[in-house]
């Protein structure tokens, strides 16, 4: 698009709570001399949460303070709106007076219909509405088969997007090809690879309105949790620290132990994540800054040596993320469908026995000490270690035999991360209904898994305290204990701590015959 001098932008932030590396800001840019910059705390969002203290709704507000900040720095300011969305966005770019609004382009099917809602009502005043690519490296359409359609499995999928990511290094002479969608400057600047200070052409173009041009009380900055209807929650106890600074310390922080990220990363007790999850959920830290840090040490480290076998692992969950999007994008019914159609006549547990065992895992009282110590670190802190995540839902779906779909909405409440595509896309793969998804008959062993990834039990004695006298060979199934040696540690099954709701050995087993009607319509 074509520079208009005397033009007028207003920029939409959604899933990009930050200035540097930001694709709407920069396209926004190349297209209009002057800037704006809102966000909208969104009512049809935020009044449907089950909690008025929610965490990601406090996440928002400390990086929308940051990112006003920042905006100040350059002369600007960040307008604050608290409504519907596909109202407030066509009536603030009407008293702005703008010719166009930007905002980077979201892939969940409410947000695709509000962005049509906007788009239609700013069309029929005239104005423009541009979705740009900013939350992904390849969206959409951009990695196909040799046929031309989506993938549904992911290991031709990461390789066509790493051949495509090659090819485009290699065409922009050796410069890592995530930022190939943000050719304006803004993405390219030297000073996004640590927050330096604004460039001067950046604090030229952002504007703040005055209370004439909005109508209303001069703006303020961002309103308090209180004034929109929510209130604290214990996000600074816990050490997640909102906004693009924290994101970036986290990220420096992260990058020395990338290359040991494969051999570290199963292990709930050691620190072998990112812990970036959050800050990759609300655009804190760019996807673009993420990839070109693992090419960055894998080709330091070359890909055959332990390094950069981690960088390369890391890289995948990356890609793994892509893959979540352009399913959802491709195939928006998985929301709430099976994406495997035969999966729909599984009978899931109800009534009084299947409630009952619900509500056991959401609580915690599975009599599994694994499962119940990931549950209680969700519960307690918003956040779940990522091979827990797969064991709490395999156990849920197959152990317990509930609906996967409710397992994913109680993740949906609850973690701080919450992406409907990757939640989505981890629970149908847990329940084997999901694309490129574990055989139905591939069943997590909770002690197993419990015996492998927390040997010491370290992780579950962290979070089930009643546990921690016991030994490392007695704290996966507590229940083999002789009554005696409950007693004498302090810990009686069913009393201190619950018995297994189930046996697993006879779970599988029905859980198998409960699977057949799939493998039987496979068959037919």
């Amino acid at each position: 698009m074509p520079r208009t001098p005397n033009s007028a932008a207003l920029v939409w932030f959604r899933r990009d709570l930050r200035i540097h590396d930001n694709a709407a800001i920069a396209h926004a840019l190349s297209a209009c001399e002057r800037l704006y910059c809102a966000f909208v705390f969104d009512r049809e969002i935020l009044d449907a949460l089950a909690s008025k203290a929610d965490r990601r709704v406090e996440f928002i507000a400390g990086s929308l303070r940051e990112l006003d900040a920042r905006l100040r720095e350059a002369g600007g300011g960040l307008i604050v709106v608290h409504d519907l969305a596909q109202h407030a966005i066509p009536a603030l770019a009407a008293r702005l007076g703008v010719q166009a609004v930007f905002a980077a382009r979201d892939y969940e099917p409410a947000a695709v219909l509000r962005d049509r809602q906007v788009d239609q009502q700013l069309r029929t005043e005239g104005r423009q509405l541009h979705l740009v690519k900013d939350q992904v490296i390849f969206e959409a359409d951009e990695v196909l088969t040799a046929t031309g359609r989506p993938f549904s499995v992911f290991t031709p999928y990461r390789n066509a997007w790493l051949r495509r990511l090659e090819a485009m290094s290699s065409a922009s002479s050796g410069e890592p090809a995530t930022t190939e969608q943000s050719t304006a400057e803004l993405a390219n600047h030297p000073a996004n690879r640590r927050l330096a200070p604004l460039p001067a052409w950046l604090r030229d173009a952002i504007n703040i309105p005055s209370p004439a041009e909005l109508g209303t009380e001069p703006v303020k900055g961002v309103p308090s949790l209180a004034a929109i209807g929510f209130s604290p929650t214990d996000l600074e106890s816990l050490a997640i620290t909102p906004g693009e600074r924290a994101g970036t310390a986290l990220l420096e922080d992260f990058l020395p132990r990338m290359g040991h990220y494969r051999e570290t990363r199963d292990y709930p007790a050691i620190k072998g994540p990112s812990y970036l999850s959050v800050h990759l959920r609300f655009g804190t830290v760019p996807i673009r800054r993420l990839v070109r840090e693992a090419q960055r040490i894998e080709r330091h480290h070359g890909i055959d040596t332990p390094a950069g076998e981690g960088a390369r692992t890391w890289l995948s969950e990356l890609i793994w993320r892509d893959f979540y999007f352009q399913i959802l994008h491709h195939h928006p019914r998985v929301e709430d469908q099976s994406f495997k159609p035969e999966y729909e006549r599984i009978e899931w547990e109800s009534g009084e026995a299947g409630e009952a065992l619900f509500a056991a895992w959401c609580e915690g009282r599975t009599g599994y000490p694994l499962i119940d110590a990931a549950i209680a670190q969700i519960r307690a802190s918003g956040y779940m270690h990522n091979r827990l995540r797969m064991v709490t839902a395999s156990f849920l779906c197959k152990d317990l035999g509930i609906d996967w779909r409710r397992g994913e909405s109680w993740f949906a409440q609850h973690l701080n991360d919450y992406d409907l595509s990757a939640n989505n896309g981890g629970w149908q793969w847990a329940s084997s209904s999901g694309c490129d998804a574990q055989p139905y008959f591939r069943i997590f062993n909770p002690i197993t898994q419990s015996q492998k990834f927390d040997p010491q039990g370290q992780f579950i004695r962290r979070y089930l305290p009643q546990l921690a006298g016991l030994s490392a060979a007695q704290i996966h199934a507590p229940w083999l204990l002789p009554v005696a040696d409950q007693m004498r540690l302090g810990c009686v099954i069913g009393r201190d701590y619950p018995a297994p709701v189930v046996d697993h050995a006879q779970a599988r087993l029905r859980t198998l015959l409960r699977y057949s009607v799939v493998k039987a319509q496979a068959a037919g």
